[in-house]
């Protein structure tokens, strides 16, 4: 009997043990119990693998990164407002995630950039050089990662970026900025692999996502575009370090009074580097200025892009190929519907238009316009195609 209980008791105190190893294991730190340090509470959960929890009221939070390797997956649950310091800032990132495996970002909060405050200092469109102001939230060099229910707001610059890392997930997120914001991309990719972004309502300044390069195996489903410059893949072919874009996929997206629909641009560059494997399908048009366009004569008005590339006469070396517009329908603002502006060094090829019925909002009939593009059409074609126009070899 004795010896039964000892047993017993030791089974129980193995349990207990193993139990209090798993609570602490998935233990939740308020920032609230450190004060309100967010990286204090931050290492303890990367440490075992926990949640950070910012919950009830405001919090003022100057630059801050929050880094790997953590022992286990790390969940940061924002049930609060967060809220970015007034002013001008150039720094990378105003929030940043980075070298972490298995992270999950969640939970009803906002981020709240304070943009108005510092878009006036915004001068990259004029100026021959400029440093671009901060990006709300940069995931970098992460992998396994879920974002999920979080509102951004009124980013200083870019919204969210995420580069170099793998299989990132973006589901059911409000992002929320003026039309007249500069440079307040919603999420932009570059340089990372497997990534898919649903269910999702974006309106910015900027594109509603960019792709930019490097970006492979890239997933779009249910995103609400408006206001905005639509959904885009570029710009590429600025720097020499471009690598190409390879397996992008938009469906069953909405662009609302959006500056341009679906968008491959890329600069007017000596870059060799590519773009291929592209679908955009099912995709609504309302009041899309550009609701098609492929425009490789790209240098987004800025005097520093004219003074790299000033002596290339408009031409690009960044092949764009194998792209598909399927059931893109809905109504265009402007009276050129689908725009393919290829380059004459490197021509567009295998451009397929697929039941595409785009009417003009304010009445009379839309037109499409090509150049240095070889284009093929099947199915309902409104507005009629242009013709492949091919530069003389």
């Amino acid at each position: 009997m004795g010896s039964n209980l000892f047993y017993f008791n030791v089974l129980v105190l193995v349990f207990v043990v193993s139990c209090i190893n798993q609570v602490w294991s998935q233990g939740v730190f308020d920032v609230k119990a450190f004060g309100a340090a967010f990286l204090n509470a931050w290492k303890q959960a990367c440490r075992s693998g926990g949640t950070v929890l910012v919950a009830d009221g405001t919090y003022l939070v100057n630059t801050i990164q929050f880094s790997g390797p953590c022992k286990g997956g790390v969940t940061f649950t924002v049930n609060a407002v967060i809220v970015a310091p007034k002013g001008k800032s150039t720094a990378n990132y105003w929030i940043s995630f980075h070298g972490i495996t298995g992270l999950n970002i969640q939970g009803n909060g906002t981020f709240d950039g304070k943009g108005p405050s510092a878009w006036p200092y915004n001068n990259c469109h004029d100026a021959s050089s400029c440093q671009p102001l901060s990006p709300t939230l940069v995931l970098t060099n992460v992998y396994q990662a879920l974002v999920h229910n979080i509102r951004l707001v009124d980013s200083k610059g870019f919204q969210m970026k995420i580069e170099e890392g793998e299989n990132v997930t973006i589901n059911n997120i409000t992002i929320k900025a003026p039309a007249d914001s500069p440079n307040t991309d919603g999420i932009h990719t570059g340089n990372i692999k497997y990534v898919n972004i649903l269910n999702s309502n974006i309106g910015t300044g900027d594109d509603c996502i960019s792709i930019g390069p490097g970006t492979t195996n890239i997933t779009i489903t249910r995103v609400n575009c408006g206001p905005g410059h639509g959904i885009s893949i570029g710009s590429i072919g600025l720097r020499s370090t471009d690598q190409n874009v390879k397996g992008v996929k938009v469906q069953s997206c909405k662009m609302r009074s959006t500056q341009n629909g679906v968008r491959i641009k890329t600069y007017t560059s000596p870059y060799q580097v590519s773009v291929s494997d592209v679908t955009f399908q099912d995709i609504i048009m309302d009041k899309a200025q550009n609701p098609i366009i492929i425009d490789q004569k790209y240098c987004g008005g800025s005097k520093r892009c004219k003074a790299l590339f000033s002596t290339l006469q408009g031409t690009s070396n960044v092949q764009v190929k194998d792209v598909k517009f399927i059931g893109v329908r809905g109504t265009s603002s402007s009276e050129i519907a689908v725009n393919l502006d290829c380059s004459s060094s490197k021509p567009c090829q295998g451009i397929e238009l697929d039941n595409i019925n785009l009417s003009l909002a304010s009445g009379g009939k839309a037109t499409s316009s090509c150049s240095n593009a070889r284009v093929s059409s099947s199915g309902t074609q409104n507005p009629p195609p242009c013709q492949n126009r091919m530069p003389l070899m």
